[in-house]
C-alpha cells in the first residue's frame, strides 16, 4: 500500500491510500478520485515528506480493550500493547478511535453476517431478488470493485489498530 498526499485544483490537501502507483493513475484517469473538502475531481499528487521511524522513536500505546462483537473474539485483554499512529495517541485520537469502535460495533450488531457470500447477497438485494436489509461480510478487492462499478452501494468497515494481527 502507498499513501499519497493529494491536492485538488482548489488547493485542498488530503491523503489517500492506493495499492500501487498504477492504481492511483488508473483511478485519477477514470475520475474516481475527488476532494473530500469540495468534491473536485481534478486531483494530483502533492509534495510528500518521508516518514522514517527508527526503533528508538517507535512508541507503543496502551489501547482500551476492543468492544466484543459477533465477529471478533472477546479474549483480547486490555494489557495488549499495540503500536498506533501518533495521532491516535492523543486524547482526541483515543476519543475518535473509541467512537469508530462503537460505530463499527453498532453497524455489525444491526446487520446480518452473510460471510463470504457478501458480493452475491449485495447484488441480490440491489436487484430486488432478496429482501432489502443491512448485511456485512467479506469480499475480495475484485468483488468489491465489481460491485462499485455495477452501482451497488457498499461501504468497507474500517480495520481498527487493535484488530490487526
Amino acid at each position: 500500500m502507498i499513501r499519497y498526499a493529494l491536492v485538488c485544483d482548489k488547493a485542498h490537501g488530503f491523503d489517500a491510500w492506493f495499492r500501487s502507483a498504477a492504481d492511483f493513475d488508473t483511478q485519477a484517469e477514470r475520475g474516481l478520485l475527488s476532494c473530500p473538502h469540495c468534491g473536485s475531481v481534478s486531483v494530483a499528487k502533492g509534495l510528500m515528506t518521508p516518514q522514517v521511524r527508527t526503533a528508538e522513536s517507535r512508541e507503543k500505546t496502551r489501547l482500551p480493550p476492543p468492544q466484543p462483537t459477533t465477529d471478533a473474539p472477546s479474549d483480547t485483554g486490555s494489557d495488549m500493547m499495540v503500536p498506533v499512529p501518533a495521532a491516535l495517541a492523543t486524547p482526541e485520537g483515543r476519543e475518535i478511535l473509541g467512537r469508530l469502535r462503537a460505530l463499527k460495533a453498532k453497524l455489525i450488531e444491526n446487520s446480518e453476517n452473510v460471510g463470504a457470500k457478501f458480493a452475491e447477497e449485495a447484488r441480490r438485494i440491489h436487484y430486488g431478488e432478496a429482501p432489502e436489509r443491512p448485511v456485512h461480510g467479506q469480499a475480495t478487492v475484485e468483488e468489491a470493485r465489481a460491485l462499485v462499478e455495477e452501482g451497488v452501494g457498499i461501504l468497507p468497515l474500517p480495520v481498527l489498530p487493535d484488530e490487526q494481527n
